[in-house]
């Protein structure tokens, strides 16, 4: 960050501005706001304003049983949703002790990955945008798209997925999902390779790029970052390395560090990580053809949904239905706190029972909150078009960011 002498209204030579980037400003990327104090178009000082879109979905949550909740964590980030469903359904398996089986964990890390791929083609993508190229966002949005050809095959949405079930999925994958998720692999990497050529030694990008909002391993540390920023300042934890969940031990994968923490770093390890999820779902493959192919749910009737046909004609599915989503089946009083690695960092899930039908209190760890506190101390001394990027960079989500 840019030391720059700070005036106040009392001094007689300042002549400051005020500017309001956002709520409704397009660089923002969502609907917050900041205040800045502008010395010609150098920011000075700058206070954050969120709360736009607060949606109290953790109130509301407190009021649902466990599966209508799924749809909340949807609209967290909703670039990678499918992250946010499957953690949110692990944290409630870790409360009623659910074993699933590999064959349900190695088709999460598969949507997972996707979701991570999915999230930073966007961030990259409009990173690229903020500095004035285009043609490189334009490259990635198609293969963004048959990613979402994937999700629809395996739950038939496409941005906000309320993919798969407490204990596994609503259904198995069909042929045509495994098809078209070995055409994204063919497909994919030709055009990631083309993207990094396009920026990776690209001299405007590099200097809009380099040197700009760089942010020690210290700092970020002490603002609590995670996810790609933290990595980008040099620190390597990934909740997949470090606390694995859904059999991620059984991969061999990287997990890339930069070393400056500024944007371009944070641009790098994005792109490196796209490499890795790309690795991760190949050994997925892998791993799939040594497990039973008609195995996707732990066999836990009293807390997985039955198919809507066995409902319909079946007794005792009907019972199991009527109890589950009316949350007549005891649960355990306790507390549990279960993460997953977000596209954006830590997505922490903190849930309080006390063994009824919806959870006592439930706290989202959103990482896009924890990262954005940073934004407008790190801005002081900036310029403005400086700031812009930054704020790309750090891929805040406004969903993710109110909650």
């Amino acid at each position: 960050m840019q030391n720059h002498p700070v005036y106040t209204d009392n001094d007689p030579q300042s002549e400051l501005s005020t500017l309001n980037l956002g709520p409704t400003h397009p660089a923002t990327h969502g609907v917050f706001q900041n205040v800045l104090q502008l010395d010609g178009e150098r920011i000075v000082s700058g206070v954050s304003t969120i709360g736009y879109i607060h949606r109290a979905f953790e109130k509301i949550a407190e009021h649902r049983p466990f599966y209508q909740i799924t749809p909340l964590t949807d609209r967290l980030n909703y670039c990678s949703s499918p992250i946010n469903n499957m953690g949110w359904h692990m944290t409630v398996e870790k409360l009623l002790n659910i074993q699933t089986p590999k064959r349900v964990d190695y088709l999460r890390v598969i949507v997972m990955e996707l979701a991570r791929i999915a999230d930073h083609i966007v961030c990259n993508g409009v990173l690229g945008v903020d500095t004035g190229a285009f043609t490189g966002f334009l490259y990635m949005m198609e293969h963004r798209e048959a990613i979402y050809e994937i999700y629809e095959e395996v739950c038939g949405s496409r941005l906000t997925t309320n993919i798969g079930r407490i204990g596994g999925f609503e259904r198995n994958f069909n042929s045509r999902a495994f098809d078209k998720l070995r055409a994204f692999l063919k497909n994919f990497p030709k055009t990631l390779k083309e993207f990094e050529t396009l920026f990776n030694r690209n001299r405007i990008f590099v200097d809009r790029t380099r040197g700009v909002a760089a942010v020690s391993a210290e700092t970020a540390l002490s603002y609590s970052w995670s996810g790609p920023l933290l990595r980008a300042a040099g620190v390597d934890y990934d909740v997949r390395a470090m606390n694995p969940y859904s059999s991620y031990e059984d991969f061999e994968f990287e997990v890339p560090v930069g070393d400056t923490g500024d944007v371009y770093s944070r641009f790098l390890v994005r792109n490196e990580e796209m490499w890795q999820s790309l690795r991760i779902i190949e050994q997925a493959l892998a791993k799939l053809d040594k497990e039973p192919g008609d195995v996707f749910h732990a066999d836990v009737p009293e807390f997985y949904l039955p198919p809507k046909e066995e409902v319909y004609n079946n007794m005792e599915a009907l019972i199991y239905h009527f109890k589950i989503v009316m949350g007549e089946i005891p649960t355990p009083t306790t507390e549990v706190y279960h993460s997953v690695e977000g596209a954006n960092g830590e997505l922490g899930f903190y849930l309080v029972n006390d063994g009824g039908r919806s959870p006592y209190r439930l706290h989202f760890r959103r990482p896009s909150f924890i990262n954005y506190q940073m934004y407008a101390p790190m801005s002081r001394g900036m310029l403005l078009s400086d700031a812009i990027i930054n704020m790309s960079s750090l891929n805040i989500i406004a969903g993710e960011l109110d909650a």
